[in-house]
């Protein structure tokens, strides 16, 4: 954990600093409100202690500040001259807490223990919610205003939605949003990637089995329909599926009802059912590998997803939405990108699409300078 002292006082500074490394915490220390507040911008710390009269801007004034900028980090005031109304003045404006001077070695040890758990758990909050079903395609280009667009209006309706596009563009991050903004939301999402699976387990997995149904059935499962009855089923890579499942699939799309694999028994189901493809299914269809009626069942609606060399006006955001991204789930240190450095990663081509340009950003953090140059690019992207 990384802590901050911000105090004009060299002895209070220096032996606040010694008592918290002693206990395993980094700290580092700033000698007035100006050159603290700029250290503790930037997410670079757990916890910050203040103190409040200072010469030039005062602690109440890093607080304010702190708090209009959305800080990631808790904030701890201190003080020799405070009285109840300080304390309850500073809790108010968004403090953790308030402690007196002289300053007592079990309270803060006690204060910088729930501090640092309350930031690790709204560290955690931030990232499950930019997991959640609602995250929306970054960017601001024409095809993602589109798509936008296009899950906003189809969101609502019971259409069932052919997400198409390349490996690594988001097929997955539409879906989500089309679940989230739809009158299911409040009901179960289930994600299955038809090409993970083996073809002999994809209908056990889908359609689920009654136990003694084959030799490894101990016992009865409920398959993916099932787990989504009342909200969403997301086909990932549908263009993988066997025959044999894709008339299953047709069947439930058509009857809204399956039967458990060892059993003749009818199981109804309400699940809207969007698909994801990285294939020409026309051409499978013609090859085929996929069925022509199933086919026109899932692309009620079609929405494609273009590659990032088609939108490479946003990479810039995705760049930025990255570091913010990383930096939160793996403590990296947050690192600029020079300006040249942007320019060549947008005129690089992006076989890998967006997942290859986060694999990059996070390398680059790792691996590059701060600000990452022109130079970083060349030595460990292009």
């Amino acid at each position: 954990m990384k802590l901050l002292i911000i105090d004009d006082e060299r002895a209070i500074r220096n032996s606040l600093k010694e008592i918290l490394c002693d206990e395993g915490y980094e700290v580092e220390v700033a000698e007035d409100g100006a050159s603290g507040l700029e250290a503790a911008r930037g997410g670079r710390f757990d916890l910050v202690f203040c103190d409040i009269k200072m010469p030039g801007m005062d602690g109440m004034e890093v607080l304010d500040r702190l708090m209009a900028e959305g800080p990631d980090c808790a904030v701890v005031m201190i003080s020799g001259h405070g009285d109840i109304d300080t304390a309850v003045e500073c809790i108010k404006k968004g403090a953790f807490d308030f402690i007196q001077k002289p300053l007592d070695l079990n309270r803060i040890l006690i204060t910088v223990k729930n501090a640092t758990d309350k930031t690790r758990l709204v560290a955690q909050t931030r990232m499950l919610r930019k997991k959640a079903y609602g995250q929306q395609m970054v960017g601001e280009s024409a095809p993602v205003r589109h798509i936008r667009e296009m899950v906003a209006k189809v969101a609502a309706t019971p259409a069932r939605v052919l997400i198409t596009g390349g490996n690594g563009v988001g097929k997955e991050l539409v879906a989500r949003s089309l679940h989230a903004q739809s009158d299911r939301a409040a009901m179960p999402y289930v994600e299955v990637n038809c090409a993970a699976i083996p073809s002999e387990l994809i209908e056990s997995e889908l359609f689920g089995h009654e136990k003694g149904s084959f030799t490894s059935a101990v016992r009865q499962h409920k398959g993916k329909f099932e787990q989504a009855d009342g909200g969403t089923l997301f086909l990932d890579e549908i263009g993988d599926m066997s025959l044999a499942a894709q008339a299953k699939v047709l069947r439930v799309l058509q009857e809204n009802k399956l039967s458990r694999v060892g059993s003749d028994a009818d199981i109804k189901v309400d699940v809207r059912v969007i698909a994801a493809t990285n294939k020409d299914l026309l051409a499978e269809i013609d090859k085929g590998t996929f069925r022509e009626d199933l086919y026109h069942r899932l692309s009620v609606i079609v929405i494609h997803v273009p590659d990032l060399d088609e939108r490479k006006g946003d990479i810039p955001l995705l760049i930025q939405y990255f570091i913010d991204q990383i930096c939160t789930e793996t403590a990296l240190p947050r690192k600029a990108f020079a300006p040249e450095a942007v320019r060549l990663l947008q005129e690089h081509s992006w076989r890998g699409n967006i997942r290859e340009l986060r694999n990059v950003v996070e390398r680059l953090l790792i691996l590059g300078g701060n600000p990452v140059s022109e130079q970083d690019i060349r030595d460990f992207v292009l």
